[in-house]
């Protein structure tokens, strides 16, 4: 029997990888565990480099801009909610 998370990161994975090679672009895939440590800890590195953050969760789009002026734009339609500040109406405690 397969485990089901595992299916759906495999699933999704693949997807990816055949869009862009539909776009004639490249990609590649890890699930390895030496090989995933690499790129969490270089990712980790990329993200210090962030100066400040634009979360838009309406058009599910966040850009990053790093301490050299670049900007980097991720498109999901879960990150700009973490990372949006919860509006608030008056004080809490009126409530």
């Amino acid at each position: 029997m397969t485990d089901p998370e595992t299916d759906r990161i495999e699933a999704a994975a693949a997807r990816i990888v055949d869009l862009e090679a539909e776009l004639e672009a490249a990609g590649t895939t890890t699930r390895d565990e030496k090989a995933l440590q690499r790129v969490r800890a270089l990712l980790h590195e990329w993200v210090d480099t962030v100066t400040a953050v634009v979360a838009t969760p309406g058009v599910g789009r966040v850009v990053l801009i790093h301490g050299n002026g670049s900007e980097s734009r991720i498109a999901s339609p879960e990150l700009p909610f973490r990372l949006a500040v919860p509006v608030t109406f008056g004080d809490a405690a009126e409530h």
